[in-house]
């Protein structure tokens, strides 16, 4: 099955697309990356996003529908470029987050999937999150299903680190089932450097390439300490996050502070507190020692990748996801096409002990083309395995 994972992060720096090969065996797949590209948005287009659009701000119902079609345009864009000459069979779209508060189970992301669908002339999976909430549960993070299907080891202790703007952990013991996996968000990833360096370069930049200004730069201790007082740090999992919490506001609730510092020392500040809030998280909740896989474009950023490492210490070997096969870039692209292909086959990838639902549900809404067609690969492709099997033990 040819499908075309769409993703926008909390970063924003545009729409990530995955065109992948999946070929379904036993309980997981085998994978193929045919293509994967990271296509910027305008900047003219995401200055509007973080200023009008994107929590905490409140946006008016035409706002939100005249960007839901943008996006969708967008999305479309970039997934005939992606596509090329090899049209997809579907596509999962994640969209673009504009709210999300867990708590009250409410969730929104936009990118109009009838657009993208009448564009490519494939069938669009898209809305992962809101059944999820439906059933009680916090809409996020869904990524550990895919990671535990990816990652799971029986020999070692595995922890799935995702640096997006939002750092989000996935614990896999050695030879868990699916019920033994747990995930949170754990806090900031790179959500505040960005807010920093925008605010500070008067939007000259939008993030520290590289990490470069927090290598240059130390770290306020005394800020750092008031940080980490924020609540979030020590509530217990299950939990999700996101701007409302972790956005550009916050910067204004220490303005003070932060006039004092340059460019070097806040990226230094707010590096520190992403991996500190990492390291916590798996200190209070994670295994003793384990190998750390990271993913999300926080792997470029020598200052987080390194800091963490330093900060974890000896008993955990921290590596990129493409030691492990996975372009660190394209994970999350990847894994919203495999979660796109489990709402074809009907079962479930919500993950009650991860998002705290009352039960697992089948996530995401379709936009059809041609869906019987589609459905009838898909159960052909499901009994392929079987039938191989069947042919091994004669």
């Amino acid at each position: 099955m040819r499908a075309l994972g769409l993703m926008s992060g909390t970063s924003l720096d545009g729409v990530s697309a995955a065109l992948v090969e999946l070929t379904p065996r036993e309980s997981g797949y085998l994978i193929e990356i045919v293509r994967f590209q990271t296509i910027s948005f305008e900047p003219e287009f995401r200055a509007r996003l973080l200023d009008e659009i994107v929590a905490p701000h409140q946006p008016s119902p035409a706002a939100l529908a005249q960007t839901d079609r943008e996006l969708g345009l967008r999305f479309a864009a970039v997934a005939l470029e992606v596509s090329q000459d090899r049209r997809p069979d579907f596509v999962a779209n994640h969209g673009l987050t504009v709210f999300h508060d867990g708590l009250a189970h409410r969730t929104m992301q936009l990118g109009d999937p009838y657009l993208i669908r009448d564009a490519v002339e494939a069938s669009v999976i898209f809305d992962f999150r809101r059944a999820d909430c439906a059933a009680g549960g916090q809409g996020a993070p869904l990524v550990p299903f895919v990671d535990t299907l990816l990652f799971a080891s029986a020999n070692v202790d595995t922890i799935c680190l995702n640096l997006g703007g939002i750092a989000n952990l996935t614990i896999i013991p050695r030879g868990a089932t699916p019920q033994g996996v747990s995930a949170w968000d754990c806090g900031p990833g790179n959500v505040l450097i960005d807010a920093f360096v925008r605010l500070r370069t008067r939007g000259r930049e939008q993030f520290d390439k590289g990490g470069m200004h927090a290598i240059a730069g130390r770290v306020d201790r005394t800020l750092l300490s008031r940080l980490l007082k924020n609540p979030y740090f020590a509530t217990a999992p299950p939990k999700s996050t996101g701007r409302e919490r972790f956005g550009a506001a916050l910067l204004g609730r220490y303005a003070r502070s932060l006039a004092k510092l340059s460019l070097e020392d806040g990226c230094a500040t707010f590096a520190a507190l992403s991996v500190e809030a990492i390291a916590l998280s798996i200190e209070r909740w994670g295994p003793a020692e384990a190998r750390v896989i990271v993913s999300g474009g926080g792997v470029h950023n020598k200052s987080l990748l390194a800091g963490i490492a330093v900060r974890l210490g000896r008993g955990y070997v921290v590596r990129p996801s493409e030691d492990a096969g996975i372009d660190a870039g394209a994970k999350e692209a990847l894994a919203f096409a495999i979660l796109g292909y489990e709402t074809l086959r009907g079962r479930a990838a919500g993950m009650p002990a991860v998002t705290g639902a009352r039960h697992a549900a089948v996530l995401g809404a379709i936009a059809p083309f041609e869906l019987a067609a589609l459905l009838a690969k898909v159960e052909r492709e499901l009994a392929e395995p079987l039938a191989e099997l069947e042919d091994d033990s004669a």
